[in-house]
């Protein structure tokens, strides 16, 4: 029966034609039963399909199974595009706190507090190097700070406004650190040249987040991506510098032998007497709120009292414009600033400005001052 069983359809047909002629109850019976095996054959044949299909089953298990990671690594790095925007808004953010404070203390006209270095950082935050054509520099940092973690966060929420795709955002991020860190570059090279022996601790908090920034975008975008625009990448870089260079190239370069400049603040004491008409005109343009502007340094400006006299020079309304001493880059305090001084003595009477020493004559007639002996 089992070799019946093995033979193919053809074969077993062929055998049961062959055997109709033949008379022997015994051939006949083997042939009945033959056709009532004819079943079982197709039975034992349902076992092989099913092992045919065993390969397409396990290739299928292999592709589920291939499928596992595909979706894992796509799950890692989306998570690894998160975590860089989550730092790049978290690095703006310490930048914006940095800036706000910064430009705080520009338009209120305020000392900043100098943690490393003394009082040395308000040289340089108070110098004509802290403005980029008129406007404050914080205030700009402020801005582009404002702008990447902006940016970051939206990228990291995959929330893009303008139908900006995330691909477009990484390289709006990666250029505009790019500007940034070249900034930052020039003015620690401003710091190095024009400040030597100065230490300003907000520069370099702030060049160390520029490049931070940089670093963390060239590794987001990619190296063979940044291949593809390192060309528009220098342009970037390249048109930062040049713009601050223009910005500066006015700025009255420092003579070699004032380079170092470091002049501690010092009173000069006035020997003259004061006459009865200088008495009398020193209260008088204290009382209609004349102001008379100066350095400790101006040796005109201390002409200008020896003229009052001793007495009377301490009744005028004197504002000296570096109360702190004067070193390379040092600004003037607000009031002087604000004055718009050409040169020191400075008189501004009822609205009238007089720069230079002035006689005590030519005082009482702006002033509208009548000695009466």
């Amino acid at each position: 029966m089992a070799s019946f069983v093995g033979l193919s359809a053809s074969q077993s047909q062929f055998l049961y034609r062959f055997s109709l002629p033949i008379s022997s109850p015994a051939f006949i019976s083997s042939s009945v039963h033959l056709k009532k095996q004819a079943p079982v054959r197709r039975l034992l044949v349902l076992p092989i399909k099913c092992s045919s299909s065993g390969p397409s089953q396990d290739t299928e298990s292999e592709a589920e199974t291939t499928s596992v990671p595909s979706s894992s690594s796509f799950s890692s790095s989306l998570a690894s595009s998160n975590s860089t925007y989550n730092w790049r808004a978290g690095i703006g953010a310490v930048g914006i706190i940095e800036t706000a404070y910064l430009t705080y203390l520009k338009l209120s006209g305020s000392d900043a507090f100098c943690p490393l270095g003394g009082g040395s950082c308000g040289d340089v935050l108070n110098s004509d190097y802290a403005f980029f054509f008129g406007v404050p520099l914080p205030l700009l940092g402020l801005i582009a700070y404002g702008f990447v973690t902006t940016l970051s966060l939206q990228l990291s929420a995959k929330n893009l406004p303008f139908g900006i795709n995330e691909t477009t955002g990484r390289f709006l991020l990666l250029g505009s650190s790019t500007s940034m860190a070249t900034a930052s570059a020039y003015f620690l090279y401003i710091l190095s040249t024009k400040f030597a022996g100065t230490s300003c601790s907000y520069c370099l908090a702030s060049a160390l987040l520029s490049f931070s920034l940089f670093f963390i975008s060239l590794k987001d975008v990619g190296l063979q991506e940044v291949q593809k625009v390192v060309g528009l990448q220098v342009c970037i870089a390249s048109l930062v510098f040049a713009t601050l260079s223009t910005s500066y190239s006015n700025l009255p370069s420092a003579p070699s032998s004032q380079a170092n400049i470091d002049l501690p603040y010092f009173t000069t004491e006035i020997t003259k007497e004061s006459s009865p008409f200088a008495l009398s005109l020193a209260r008088h343009l204290h009382s209609i709120g004349a102001k008379m502007y100066g350095a400790f340094w101006c040796s005109h400006c201390l002409e200008q009292k020896e003229m009052f006299g001793r007495e009377a020079a301490k009744l005028l309304d004197y504002i000296e414009c570096f109360p702190d001493g004067y070193k390379t880059g040092t600004k003037m305090i607000k009031a002087c600033a604000d004055a718009n001084l050409e040169g020191f003595p400075t008189w501004v009477i009822n609205g009238q400005v007089l720069s230079g020493e002035m006689e005590l004559e030519k005082l009482a007639e702006v002033s509208g001052f009548q000695f009466n002996e």
